[in-house]
């Protein structure tokens, strides 16, 4: 299968992505591995998109796409992949489609994983992190450390990141709703958009998501 991931931040798409890539056998292309991986093997799309990420531009659409082609012609990507924050609008969905239509290929499912807004905030803003190790995630409602502030882990301090204020996160949204929301539309009339509820255990919206995408329909 070859699919689109779309939510709001906040909504698990790397997650889920993780989950059904495995589930579907095909390979969880990302813009932020592509990014990295370009730049760390020095490619000439890595050093081009480097150029702009330091100058503190976004890097132009024609080399995320240059990017995204080049991982899709892959060996493990013949039989499908999952693409997780591209298109991340729709100039960029308009690339993609001519891109797959040169490669005699076709998008099966654009899956979105919808979440209320209060949520969304709800999730990200109470996110705490451990500063002697990123990795130690707690949460003021959903993962309790066992002493208020203190890293169940290492003992070490947990804080709140600036850009999971609920300030930022609102403003993610908003740029979300912006930019990226409206190729929803555009997939919807190609027929292609499976929605469901990104609420609930993980395994579940998993569960969820697999069953919905093999109907080829999303929750009414």
């Amino acid at each position: 299968m070859r699919i689109v991931l779309v939510g709001p931040p906040g909504a698990g798409k790397g997650t889920q992505a993780a989950f059904l890539a495995m589930n579907l056998s095909i390979p969880h292309i990302s813009t932020g591995d592509l990014f990295r991986a370009n730049i760390s093997r020095q490619t000439e799309l890595g050093k081009l998109a480097k150029s702009y990420m330091d100058a503190g531009n976004l890097v132009p659409d024609e080399v995320t796409i240059a990017m995204a082609k080049d991982r899709m012609e892959q060996p493990d990507a013949e039989n499908g992949f999952l693409l997780d924050g591209f298109p991340r609008n729709v100039s960029q969905a308009e690339a993609l489609d001519e891109l797959l239509v040169t490669e005699s290929m076709q998008l099966d499912a654009v899956l979105d994983l919808e979440v209320p807004e209060d949520e969304v905030v709800k999730r990200i803003a109470g996110r705490r992190i451990c500063r002697n190790d990123s990795s130690h995630v707690f949460h003021v409602t959903y993962k309790q450390p066992a002493k208020d502030g203190v890293c169940d882990v290492c003992g070490g301090e947990l804080y709140q990141r600036n850009d999971d204020s609920e300030e930022t996160v609102r403003t993610r949204l908003e740029v979300y709703h912006t930019q990226t929301e409206p190729i929803i539309d555009y997939y919807k009339a190609q027929g292609l958009v499976v929605t469901i509820s990104a609420l609930g255990k993980v395994e579940d919206v998993t569960t969820r998501a697999m069953e919905a995408l093999k109907r080829g329909e999303g929750d009414k």
